[in-house]
């Protein structure tokens, strides 16, 4: 892929697990990668997989500030003219504890991030694709298995993941006009740092402890690739991939 073909996408979230997988898939095929997250120090760990200067852009971001995050794509536009595809992937949990025990705050910081971050995100996007020339874009906002079914004293993480499905819906009705894709990737176990816990045990919906068998992260960076990759007359609206043995089908 030639400088003057190369696609550019915004990847949230882009230092670790999901994010840093999907962002390094990208780079393999070569895109340019705006790379977004709070912390520096990860983000310049995988531009440092580029294959050239002008390949990943680091800007590090908080996307719970929409000031951030409008200064997030407006120097995407500085540096390389359009953007393509945002990766919408951004976000956290909350530790799990009884509905009534989950600190206001808590819950808070998560809505800021899982729901009022990916709107921000995606609020710019719709900013910059009706504007460039040619029109359009991709967007794929990260949902989750928990945006179909919750695991136990999850209620912040699922009601976030279940908002980011309107949003999807919503976005991908309103994107039509302006040829801009909106579509969904729920992922259920993969193998990031954080999801390694639940090989030594995770809570089910019948109360007990089980481990549950994870999938490479690398799998979800190629069906970050895949979606990416369509021409813009079609779209996924839902993805799931997940690990095949999981509890998901027939949970609870």
């Amino acid at each position: 892929m030639t400088e003057k073909t190369r696609k550019i996408a915004v990847v949230t979230g882009a230092g670790t697990g999901i994010g840093r997988a999907a962002a390094l898939a990208l780079m393999k095929d070569g895109w340019s990668v705006v790379l977004a997250g709070r912390r520096e120090q990860p983000l310049q760990e995988v531009a440092g997989h580029a294959a050239d200067a002008n390949q990943a852009l680091v800007v590090p971001t908080d996307v719970a500030d929409p000031v951030a995050v409008k200064a997030l794509f407006d120097t995407a536009i500085t540096q390389f003219g359009r953007v393509d595809m945002l990766f919408n992937n951004a976000g956290r949990g909350a530790p799990a504890v009884p509905i009534d025990e989950l600190p206001i705050e808590t819950w808070q910081d998560v809505v800021n991030v899982n729901l009022n971050g990916m709107f921000y995100c995606l609020q710019q996007a719709f900013r910059v694709m009706r504007q460039q020339s040619p029109m359009g874009g991709r967007i794929i906002n990260n949902g989750s298995i928990s945006a179909h079914a919750p695991r136990p004293m999850s209620i912040a993480y699922t009601a976030t993941k279940h908002a980011v499905m309107g949003l999807t819906k919503t976005a991908a009705l309103d994107g039509r006009k302006y040829n801009i894709a909106v579509g969904q990737i729920d992922v259920g176990n993969a193998g990031t740092e954080l999801a390694m816990r639940m090989t030594q045990g995770v809570m089910q919906a019948h109360g007990e402890i089980a481990p549950e068998p994870l999938m490479d992260v690398d799998v979800v960076g190629q069906s970050v690739l895949y979606m990416a990759n369509l021409p813009l007359e079609c779209n996924v609206l839902f993805h799931t991939v997940m690990a095949t043995k999981m509890p998901f089908v027939g949970r609870g």
